[in-house]
């Protein structure tokens, strides 16, 4: 599209969308404690650059641990000198302490902000990559609409900022299929040798990330079979579901011909191998990132049974659905399903736009239904950027249509969304939408849709990851000063680390009714003790939700002050 029909004010409030991204994601990093896996990678990432060996935590591919290492060595913090870290550096295991040690000796808040800060700054990337690539896909508007719904998810925003692979997957994953975009519509060895770069990144990021790799290579034939399509001057014309004629087919810089395609696929594998070499400090890279895939989920325990409806089974064929119908604001599902629509009846959209926006995100949530474990929405953020870009498609269509009701209904689908993000601020790993609460718990609805209800429904990293040790301090403070708590925690970090002196309790002491005193329970113990207790005798474990705690602090830890039953009168 030619710079004249460039709307001179998209770029300003892409940039206030980011600003308002980046200030909500940091402001919520600095309260909130480390998260369940967080310590772990922490520790291992530290080790690969003090040490330049990747032996810790080889589950998880070194790049985005590397990223949080080199911030906090530049920050001077440095490995404990304790057994656990001659144990870790030596491959067998240990990184949970090393990374406890690590946050509690250095002081977390500072440990916390050093290692989380390249996760920030990635993240904010992320939200500029959805913008650009809208823009090339669809105009200014819908590039817009995609950033909007980027900037005010509460799922992207409680990830944003954690030392974690999901967002950092997302990021690479977007950048991969961008330069492949570019690189089909202008071919050339510079756009090549970035593919093949960016490809490196993605599989360094996650183990996950192989899945995408036939994902590239059905790209790459597609675009032989449906060469890029020069879009039209006038970007309004491409979202326009009913055009009756499609634009000019004709594009000189296509890729031409199956072989020149599969070529073009295995140069980029080429140089995606180079880049884990190098981002494994070792000439066996390869055979370290191959052990590493053969490990993935090693560490969990078979026999677990996870949670979804206050049922507990193995597995569960709609998990992540219903995570993704749930964890979602109800806005933005709408545009979501509007920009289907818009796609797929539209004879504008190229057939290998059409490709690049659906086949990534079908493929990757198709494999995480079939194989990824169930616990939490997390596993499929890296769909997420793509059904950003698709309900952008859906707003830029409503605010188009020559209707008097689309475009007041796009500012109150609009407004919805900004709602579901104050409300729940800064406590978006636990937001649920309003639908949690249907049809028997209307009354729970707040300012912050249906978090309420979340234990209800899922548990795990989709109500509490260990994160709200910091804001249980600043209510101990204040209301239960000097009280020996009895604390159900989910999560890695000592909660002495944040001057939480407690007693640790276990789930299994949650089954039967308490004694008398303040209990502190993780929401994700709430979500599934009742269910466990189920298993064992009818009503064990249901105090948890029969008796109204006094406080949930952050969402996620909930407060019951148990009194003594008063003596019966004879």
């Amino acid at each position: 599209m030619s710079e004249e029909h460039r709307t001179p004010w998209a770029f300003p409030i892409a940039g206030v969308l980011l600003a308002a991204f980046l200030s909500q994601s940091f402001l919520a990093s600095r309260v909130k404690s480390p998260t369940f896996d967080e310590t772990t990678h922490i520790a291992a990432g530290l080790s690969y650059v003090q040490t330049g060996e990747v032996r810790a935590n080889p589950q998880h591919p070194p790049l985005l641990k590397t990223m949080a290492g080199l911030a906090l060595l530049l920050a001077g913090v440095r490995l404990p000198d304790i057994p656990e870290t001659r144990q870790m550096l030596g491959g067998a295991g240990g990184e949970n302490a090393v990374g406890r040690a690590l946050i509690s000796r250095n002081g977390p808040d500072r440990v916390m902000f050093w290692a989380r800060l390249p996760f920030i700054l990635l993240s904010s990337m992320l939200g500029l990559l959805i913008y650009l690539w809208g823009r090339k896909l669809a105009g200014d508007v819908a590039a817009l609409a995609a950033l909007f719904l980027y900037t005010f998810d509460p799922t992207i925003l409680a990830h944003s900022y954690l030392v974690a692979m999901d967002v950092g997957l997302a990021f690479f994953t977007v950048l991969s299929l961008f330069a492949l975009w570019e690189y089909l519509r202008h071919p050339g060895t510079k756009r090549l040798l970035l593919c093949g770069l960016a490809m490196g990144a993605l599989l360094a990021a996650k183990f996950s990330a192989v899945l995408l790799l036939p994902v590239v290579a059905a790209l790459l034939l597609a675009a032989v079979r449906w060469p890029p399509q020069p879009l039209p001057d006038d970007r309004s014309q491409f979202l326009r579901p009913y055009s009756r004629s499609g634009p000019d087919t004709s594009n000189a810089n296509a890729v031409h011909g199956y072989p020149a395609g599969a070529c073009a696929f295995l140069a980029m594998c080429l140089v995606a191998t180079l880049v884990i070499q190098a981002l494994y400090f070792s000439p066996g890279g390869l055979f370290l990132y191959s052990t590493g895939l053969q490990r993935v989920n090693i560490d969990h325990a078979p026999g677990y049974l996870v949670f979804l409806a206050g049922r507990l089974q193995h597995n569960f064929a709609g998990y992540f659905a219903a995570a993704y119908l749930l964890k979602e604001p109800i806005a933005s599902l709408l545009l979501v399903a509007i920009g289907l629509v818009a796609l797929v009846r539209s004879r504008a959209i190229s057939v290998l736009a059409k490709f690049f926006l659906l086949l990534p995100p079908g493929v990757l949530f198709a494999a995480h239904t079939i194989w990824a474990d169930n616990m939490g929405i997390r596993y499929v953020i890296p769909e997420l950027p793509f059904a950003y870009l698709i309900g952008g498609l859906g707003a830029a269509w409503l605010i188009q249509l020559p209707s008097k009701w689309t475009k007041p209904l796009t500012v109150a689908l609009a407004l919805w969304i900004v709602m579901a993000a104050i409300g729940i601020y800064p406590d978006h790993l636990a937001y649920f939408n309003e639908a949690a609460c249907l049809p028997g718990n209307l009354d729970q609805i707040g300012i912050d849709g249906g978090a309420r209800c979340g234990p209800l429904w899922l548990d795990d990293s989709n109500v509490d990851w260990g994160q709200g040790l910091k804001q249980l301090r600043v209510w101990l403070d204040r209301h239960a000063k000097g009280r020996i708590i009895r604390l159900a925690y989910f999560g890695t970090i000592l909660p002495e680390a944040y001057g939480v002196a407690c007693q640790r309790i276990g789930p299994e002491e949650l089954i039967e009714d308490p004694q008398p005193g303040l209990y502190v329970v993780s929401a994700h113990f709430v979500a599934r003790v009742p269910a466990l207790g189920a298993r064992l005798k009818p009503g064990a474990g249901e105090w948890l939700r029969r008796t109204p705690p006094v406080a949930i602090v952050g969402h996620s830890l909930y407060v019951y002050d148990i009194r003594a039953k008063a003596a019966s009168r004879p």
